[in-house]
């Protein structure tokens, strides 16, 4: 018997809600993303060394874990409401780190705000991909480009607010994402959850054992890619301003990256749907190592265009992986993007942490060029990712 997720799929794209799940996303990323651009202000103020400023990433990550637990119960039970006020308590949260002091709260609020990212992460994926009837790569697109808009914005919202208000009056940021939350209930309060039958369709172990095939070489691909993205992601402005930049072309420079990203996340999904997921993945994780070396060997404002071809390539993956998961599980979509998820966010703060501790005894500029030989490596596990019914067609 088929899930509602699949009994609810639309054949048709649903632009309007397509469209409005991508800009919630971006919305509520954008104040997730403050934190890579506060680290220097953290290391300044508290005396933090880079692996303890990476932890700091580390706890809003480690609330992933329960991605598969949400997933599950939001193919039996709605949870709707819960994405809904996603965007609000994250805003909250993320704004309030500037009036916290010592390191211990700001591990509680990053922990809480990794929570309600979970949730957004978890759902919000799947209710897209609803919307998106056949096109799945295109609305995870979509979805992944709000992503990304909202982190290119983060960084240089923080930066520039910083620039004309104190660190403690950064709590009226949040009036954004608390408009979102209300927008968004507005809109969706009558989405219906699962239906009754679907408590009925697969036991998750039984789901789980199933996606073992897939998930082997799917772990791979997310390990190798981890160390490069957090390596940039989180690492970039501490990595810059360590170079004598200032704070503010650090993050114009994340801010960049994230822009690119964005453009690559939509063009790239998109791509998939006709190319084949695996032509584009190879061809994304084999050209952002060049990218990579070409940036660490220059200096200056030379680096921001190349910033571009990093973004694109580096972070565009996504959603050709996120489609390639849905794509395989129709029967239980929410449940396998929450163990994607899941396996993803807890994989990059490891990497984070790696990347960080590399970069305290040999300088980031290493790490991240060891990030780029890793993610190079990575192309084997393309070649024994199971094929979709996209790549069956070429």
């Amino acid at each position: 018997m088929k899930s509602s997720t699949t009994a609810q799929t639309p054949r048709s794209f649903q632009t309007g809600n397509v469209i409005t799940t991508g800009t919630v996303h971006a919305v509520h990323d954008t104040y997730t993303a403050f934190l890579p651009a506060l680290l220097p202000v953290f290391i300044s103020n508290l005396g933090l060394s880079r692996a303890e400023a990476g932890m700091l990433t580390v706890f809003t990550q480690a609330p992933s874990l329960t991605q598969p637990l949400i997933g599950h119960l939001s193919d039996r039970v709605n949870l709707n409401y819960w994405v809904m006020l996603a965007p609000a308590l994250s805003a909250i949260l993320m704004s309030m780190l500037g009036i916290i002091s010592g390191y211990f709260w700001l591990a509680v609020l990053l922990t809480l705000a990794g929570f309600s990212s979970a949730m957004l992460h978890a759902i919000g994926p799947v209710i897209t991909g609803r919307f998106a009837g056949r096109n799945l790569g295109r609305g995870m697109s979509v979805w992944m480009l709000g992503g990304e808009l909202g982190r290119t914005l983060g960084p240089i919202v923080i930066v520039t607010a910083l620039a004309h208000m104190t660190i403690r009056s950064l709590p009226w940021l949040s009036i954004a994402g608390i408009v979102a939350s209300v927008l968004l209930f507005l809109r969706f309060k009558d989405l219906p959850g699962p239906s009754a039958s679907s408590a009925e369709s697969v036991h998750w172990r039984t789901a789980i054992a199933k996606m073992g095939y897939f998930m082997i070489p799917l772990v791979g691909i997310i390990t190798v890619r981890a160390f490069l993205i957090s390596g940039l992601t989180t690492y970039l402005p501490t990595f810059l301003t360590d170079e004598g930049e200032s704070l503010w072309f650090a993050g114009a420079s994340l801010t960049i990256l994230q822009a690119a990203g964005a453009a690559g996340a939509y063009i790239c999904g998109s791509l998939s749907d006709s190319l084949g997921r695996r032509k584009v993945l190879f061809i994304l994780m084999a050209t952002a190592p060049v990218f990579t070396f070409l940036f660490l060997n220059t200096g200056g404002w030379v680096r921001l265009p190349l910033l571009l071809g990093l973004g694109f390539t580096v972070i565009s993956t996504t959603p050709v992986v996120m489609a390639i998961v849905q794509e395989n599980f129709p029967d239980n979509r929410a449940l396998a993007n929450g163990v994607y998820m899941s396996l993803s966010f807890a994989i990059r703060s490891a990497a984070i942490l790696i990347v960080g501790l590399i970069g305290d005894r040999y300088g980031l500029g290493r790490a991240i060029g060891i990030s780029g030989v890793i993610m190079a490596a990575g192309i084997l596990f393309i070649l024994i990712l199971p094929k979709t019914v996209r790549d069956e067609r070429d």
